[in-house]
């Protein structure tokens, strides 16, 4: 799986949020400011070529399918960027966050009683 430009993660999230749809569909779902639509049209056949989307050709247009689940795609991605900036330390992570303000006592709180209810023991 390769790493996706933002305008392509930009096209993704649109997919994974109407879940299946024709280009404009992605395009009503887009974050503004939207692309022009031969813009998102060329980038979700880009990613159809990359191995994301599927399509099928109904009539005149084309309905795609996402191929990479949303989750699977941030897990995989994730672990990269925890793994090249903050060397696979995901406590280096969090205490950058903190460091920079970017999460409340309250958040890390509940984050510490989310791993402790998940706890495998």
């Amino acid at each position: 799986m390769e790493k996706l430009t933002q305008q392509e993660e930009a096209a993704m999230q649109a997919v994974w949020q109407k879940g299946k749809g024709i280009v404009k569909d992605f395009l009503e779902a887009h974050n503004a400011p939207a692309p022009p639509y031969t813009t998102l049209a060329s980038t979700i056949k880009n990613l159809e070529k990359k191995g994301y989307l599927q399509s099928r050709k109904t009539g005149n247009v084309y309905e795609y399918t996402p191929l990479i689940a949303e989750e699977e795609y941030k897990k995989k991605f994730m672990n990269g960027f925890v793994q090249h900036y903050f060397e696979n330390s995901y406590k280096e992570l969090v205490t950058f966050f903190a460091k920079e303000k970017k999460i409340s006592p309250d958040e890390l709180k509940e984050i510490i009683k989310m791993i402790e209810n998940n706890d495998p023991k």
